[in-house]
């Protein structure tokens, strides 16, 4: 293989390497299959065309296009000319495909599945990534600006990831840069009539690295570097939908401490609702009887900035055994008990807890810690919901409407935090609040006038196609144009109560779900919602729901109402196919789509031995483990190699036999490395049978393998060969620099005196007990060896290098005997000459 042909190789191998990063975001990995084989192909037209040679630009012009034939056949076949050649159809179809995977990967939560729109933007991406390096690396020689792209593509991976083995695939991704950079440096010196090839073998030469080898390790550490500092940055990621975790990593440590960030978990929620496909998230149990007022609850949001809600900054500690009472409840406020067990879908990844509000206990396996003035559950360090089963104690609170009328005043430092409004809130927001809540004699009357306006008076109309907006003016073009769904009436309601000086904040999660005929309650997708939660002294935070026609108007909200009415559930509120199910366990927002993805959950297990979930499929586990022995067993490759070779060359020599010829003289190269010229003349008394001549070869290349082991072994011990020595003297230095004792020595010198005989003697003959000197040398030259050497030299031994040198001997031999072949093909298959015609 020519310099040119293994740099475009190493191209490859390392954008495919770096794609590997994507691996934990997408189940199956059935895309890499593909993107390897296309990337196969685009290289192949790379290499290709600069055998003709073209000029450069027509030769990545060429990749390019071949890469969108590539794509149209792989994802638009029907569409094109020959299933081949692209056409306006074909760009519009790849267009939508491309569409719905930036959908998919807002809606679904990692892993996600392998739709065809994540498929293309994955096997496209790798695909585009590749030209970038096959073109930088290889069309224009220049290596090292490659790894821009492929940093740029383990960021992506990188930046979406939380799992702990993320370390591994940055070990692969930068092997495969470096593989790339030594094959690239290699072509380039090749050039110039030598190989790239590290520091000298040779012990006499100089002792520094050469220039190139220098420049090879700054770019190494450089893009190392790089690569660790780069995913630490902010930079901007994917925003998932309320399905997708809404931080990771959070807490220090194992222990109690750290803070939660502020984060959106409603940047997508809009997509979430008008999903395609309604899957089942949760599915519950309860002990309840009123489900009305069954909201699951994810994270409060009470940070509000003018523009949206996000939740502050806030710090969190260990899950106590039993949660405090919540702020501001008091004693003479109507409550009950209320048991439900839920369970998360397989596909179902959110980083909070979706819990009854509020929450007196929780058990859940997993590592989890506990914000308090929330009273949420935040996994750390990437837990997360995924399958899990869960029991949440939590108590149904239940105030009339005279105890709010009748609540005192908030104390002074909640109203400070939660009435807080920026400067930038629009006036028309204050004018509103005020018009809406004229003739209101508290806070109360206040509050469920607002809510009367959003919900029912004010002309609001329900549309989950708006967008959520950004900036000071969002609230007031949503009361302008009265058109909006759960985000612009939840935030609108708590700014305007804000306005007022009632305590508020914005709550998301889930409304009530769809009762199924087992007893159990399905929570979809369109499920998801937000509401406003409102503060009142003795009763605490307080829902309300001003959005028309979703989720159920609290009693307490209701004319006439103790608070013991137990409204129905609105039909709006429910998934697209609500109904109960007359099937016993399974959801009726199931299709036959979710049953594929694994996205629908069955009938809530009551026993306790289940706390946890589905778990993990084993080809995941075997997928893994397989990761982890390779993981563990590259690093050990050298030691197992020498382990290997001291033992087959040591084993040889016991079974060594005496010899009565030689072939052919024996003459020796670097230390320990001989080889035989056939075309020497046979000693005077060389056996002329066949199986004389094998035996005396045998017993040659015996004592050889003996001397390589001892040379070997010295090398692993500090000893570096000298090929300029003859065995004798190669002996005598290894005495001299290991130190060793008079019993050793003569082991050693007994051994290059083998080795002078079999090279230098008419009649080669083989030595016993050669084996058990170097075992002897050995243990001396450990002896004398400090730790970090003794260490070395069994976990990593310089000797080891040998097998690089002798896969390159082999190559070589075998691309030396290809192009001989080669060319006797040529000329066999080349037409014989015409004889000239004499005249």
């Amino acid at each position: 293989m020519s310099g040119r042909a293994r740099v475009t190789v190493c191209a490859a191998a390392a954008t495919l390497m770096t794609a590997t990063a994507l691996l934990p975001l997408i189940d199956p990995a059935t895309w890499l299959l593909q993107a390897a084989f296309l990337l196969a192909v685009q290289s192949g037209v790379g290499a290709a065309t600069r055998r003709v040679p073209l000029a450069r630009p027509l030769t990545v012009a060429a990749q390019a296009l071949v890469t969108v034939g590539l794509l149209t056949l792989v994802f638009a076949r029907p569409y094109a000319l020959g299933g081949l050649v692209p056409g306006p159809q074909a760009f519009r179809h790849i267009g939508d495909v491309l569409q719905s995977g930036a959908t998919d990967v807002q809606q679904y939560a990692i892993p996600a599945p392998l739709t065809d729109g994540i498929r293309l933007m994955l096997v496209g991406g790798v695909l585009l990534i590749g030209l970038v390096v096959d073109t930088l690396a290889v069309t224009y020689r220049n290596a090292a600006p490659a790894g821009l792209p492929l940093l740029a593509l383990y960021s992506v991976a990188a930046g979406l990831s939380d799992g702990a083995a993320d370390w591994l695939w940055f070990v692969v991704a930068a092997a495969g840069y470096l593989m790339l950079l030594l094959a690239e440096g290699r072509e380039r010196l090749a050039q110039w009539g030598r190989v790239f090839g590290g520091a000298p073998r040779t012990p006499g030469g100089p002792s520094g690295p050469v220039a190139p080898v220098r420049t090879g390790r700054r770019i190494g550490a450089v893009a190392l570097g790089m690569a660790l500092a780069v995913p630490l940055l902010p930079l901007p990621a994917i925003q998932g939908g309320l399905l997708d975790g809404t931080g990771a990593g959070v807490g220090t440590g194992t222990g109690g401490g750290g803070t939660i960030s502020a984060v959106n978990p409603l940047v997508s929620l809009r997509d979430s609702l008008n999903a395609d496909q309604d899957r089942t998230a949760l599915t519950l149990r309860t002990s309840s009887d009123d489900l009305s007022d069954m909201y699951l609850r994810i994270v409060s949001l009470d940070d509000f900035d003018g523009t949206t809600w996000k939740p502050a900054k806030r710090h969190i500690v260990e899950v106590p055994d039993r949660l405090p009472t919540p702020a501001g409840l008091g004693p003479d406020t109507k409550r009950a008990q209320v048991t439900t067990r839920v369970r998360a879908a397989d596909w179902y990844a959110q980083d909070w807890l979706p819990m009854p509000y509020p929450p007196s206990d929780v058990r859940v396996g997993g590592k989890w810690r506990y914000e308090p003035v929330g009273m949420t559950l935040v996994g750390d360090h990437g837990e997360n919901t995924r399958g899990k089963t869960y029991e949440v104690k939590s108590l149904d609170v239940r105030p009339t409407a005279q105890q709010l009328a009748s609540a005192p005043k908030a104390s002074q430092s909640l109203r400070d935090e939660y009435t807080k409004v920026p400067d930038s809130v629009p006036a028309v927001v204050y004018r509103t609040a005020r018009e809406v809540t004229q003739g209101a004699s508290d806070d109360y009357e206040k509050a469920v006038a607002l809510q009367d306006y959003f919900a029912s008076t004010g002309g609001f109309q329900y549309d989950t196609e708006v967008e959520v907006g950004s900036g000071p003016d969002a609230i007031a073009r949503f009361l302008r144009d009265k058109q909006g769904f759960c985000v612009h009436f939840s935030f609108a309601m708590a700014a305007m109560a804000r306005t007022l000086g009632i305590p508020a904040r914005v709550a998301v999660g889930f409304a009530p779900g769809s009762p199924q005929a087992d007893g159990t309650v399905a929570v979809s997708l369109k499920d998801a919602h937000a509401w406003p939660e409102l503060y009142f002294e003795g009763v605490g935070w307080t829902r309300f729901e001003p959005t028309p026609t979703r989720g159920t108007t609290p009693t307490y909200t209701l004319p006439d109402t103790s608070g013991d009415a137990v409204p129905d559930l609105p039909q709006a509120s429910r998934s697209a196919e609500a109904a109960p199910s007359t099937a016993p366990s399974e959801s009726a927002s199931c299709s036959a789509d979710d049953k594929k993805l694994e996205g629908c959950a069955g009938a809530l297990p009551l026993d306790s031995g289940q706390q946890g979930g589905g778990g993990t499929p084993w080809y995941r586990i075997a997928a893994w483990s397989a990761l982890g022995l390779l993981a563990l067993g590259v690093p050990l490759l050298p030691m197992l190699w020498r382990l290997r070779r001291r033992s087959v060359r040591l084993a040889s020599a016991q079974h060594s036999a005496a010899a009565a010829g030689a072939p052919g003289r024996a003459s020796e190269g670097p230390a320990g490395a001989v080889r035989f010229d056939a075309d020497d003349p046979l000693g005077p008394g060389a056996p002329a049978d066949a199986a004389s001549r094998a035996a005396t070869e045998a017993a040659v290349a015996q004592v050889l393998a003996v001397w390589r082991e001892l040379i070997d072994t010295a090398w692993d011990y500090g000893i570096v060969p000298d090929d300029a020595l003859t065995p004798r003297r190669a002996a005598e230095r290894i005495v001299r620099i290991g130190g060793l004792d008079a019993t050793a020595a003569h082991s050693v010198y007994r051994v290059a005196g083998a080795v002078e005989q079999v090279l230098f003697a008419p009649r080669p003959r083989a030595e016993t007990g050669l084996a058990q000197d170097v075992r002897l040398a050995r243990a001396a030259l450990r002896a004398r060896s400090g730790r970090w050497t003794r260490l070395r030299a069994v976990v990593a031994p310089r000797s080891a290098v040998r097998a690089v040198w002798e896969l390159s001997d082999r190559w070589t031999a075998r691309r030396e005997d290809w192009a001989a072949r080669r060319t006797a093909l040529t000329q066999r298959l080349r037409p014989p000459r015409s004889r000239q015609q004499n005249g």
